[in-house]
């Protein structure tokens, strides 16, 4: 194949991958208009749902956490997804008047969770959340008042997580800031694209149920909000505090699965990704689905830069490329180092291999029908 062909297949992938990391905050900043705070308005009633599985050491000081949240709360709603530990006992024991549990015998996990707690509620507004984060008591308070405007279908909180420490990791914790402000950016212009599972809400009469083999009930019920012509927003002082350090290590279970489940969504909602199908379909497919494809950008760009070879540009493309990955190498190599000329790389790389092991995680669960 010629020289014209790599040179533009390298510009391509280049041009894709900087659009996936790079561009489309960029494009955000251009085209968001000034953020219009929350309407002034009488608070809705409020439900809250809380699905979990063999949390008994947690559940004491999550429930007074959340009735300590600001807001008298129409019910506390606690889901026990086959718990085998003390939980459901300590519930039971707990004597207040707005909490119900529900204890569901047979494991189904979280999203069948979701729909039975959602579909149990009575209030206007449902506050989703977990087990392991904490919530201020202005958490859902600032959850509720984005809901004086009817065209509000969903508010998403933000998520605090203690930095980490090493390179690899700082560089997770540099994608985790960037995603916040992308979200912040995209709630601004009209909606963001999924919510934060550990602190959102949504207006219950648009919730639909899901499958229970959801992988990524944060953004499919967000979406499907959306679908219906509402707004999806995001109040980054809707805090929800998770005691687990943000490091490499810690992160990438998580982070395989998130990806597994933009995977599955982009299968099993194919509709999305086309201009008549969602009106937030451009921000998906820039958000969520064109970072899939990066390591296959990377492995493009590497093979044009080689295929150009004697050539100029194949010779700074792949000094460019040997660059990149070398700082990225000693960035994950010696956690140590704390400078982002290497933990930007780290986590750059980590998250090309993250996407790889999501991608094999999603056809193993597919495979079995179903991951929970």
């Amino acid at each position: 194949m010629s020289a014209l062909f790599w040179t533009i297949v390298l510009a391509l992938s280049g041009a894709l991958l900087f659009l996936a990391y790079a561009g489309y905050p960029l494009l955000l900043m251009l085209l968001r208009p000034v953020g219009a705070g929350p309407p002034c308005s009488v608070p809705p009633t409020v439900s809250v749902v809380l699905v979990v599985k063999n949390e008994a050491n947690r559940m004491p000081e999550r429930v007074r956490n959340l009735f300590d949240s600001g807001v008298p709360l129409k019910e506390l709603i606690v889901v026990c997804d086959g718990c085998t530990d003390a939980t459901l006992s300590l519930l039971r024991q707990m004597e207040h008047p707005a909490l119900r549990v529900l204890e569901m015998i047979e494991s189904k996990g979280k999203p069948a969770g979701v729909n039975v707690g959602v579909q149990m509620a009575t209030a206007e507004v449902v506050v989703l959340c977990d087990a392991r984060q904490r919530f201020n008591p202005q958490t859902i308070p600032h959850l509720l008042r984005w809901f004086g405007d009817p065209q509000t279908g969903a508010v998403s909180g933000a998520l605090l997580i203690e930095c980490a420490g090493s390179a690899g990791g700082k560089g997770v914790d540099t994608y985790w800031k960037l995603e916040k402000a992308i979200r912040r950016m995209e709630s601004d212009l009209d909606s963001s694209v999924g919510c934060t599972g550990a602190v959102y809400a949504i207006r219950r009469r648009y919730f639909r149920a899901m499958p229970e083999d959801t992988i990524l009930d944060d953004v499919v019920v967000p979406m499907q909000i959306a679908e219906q012509g509402l707004r999806v927003r995001f109040d980054p002082e809707a805090l929800a505090f998770d005691p687990q350090r943000l490091d490499g290590s810690l992160e990438q279970r998580r982070k395989i699965r998130t990806l597994a489940g933009n995977f599955q969504m982009m299968a099993r909602y194919p509709h999305w990704l086309l201009p008549w199908g969602h009106r937030l379909w451009w921000k998906y497919l820039l958000h969520k689905c064109l970072r899939l494809g990066g390591p296959v950008f990377l492995l493009l760009a590497w093979l044009a830069a080689i295929k150009l070879l004697p050539h100029l540009i194949g010779v700074l493309a792949l000094l460019g490329l040997g660059v990149f990955f070398g700082m990225a190498v000693l960035g994950l190599a010696l956690p140590q180092l704390g400078s982002k000329c290497f933990s930007i790389p780290a986590g750059f790389v980590f998250l090309q291999g993250c996407v790889i092991r999501g991608f094999y995680h999603w056809l193993r669960a597919a495979h079995r029908g179903g991951w929970r």
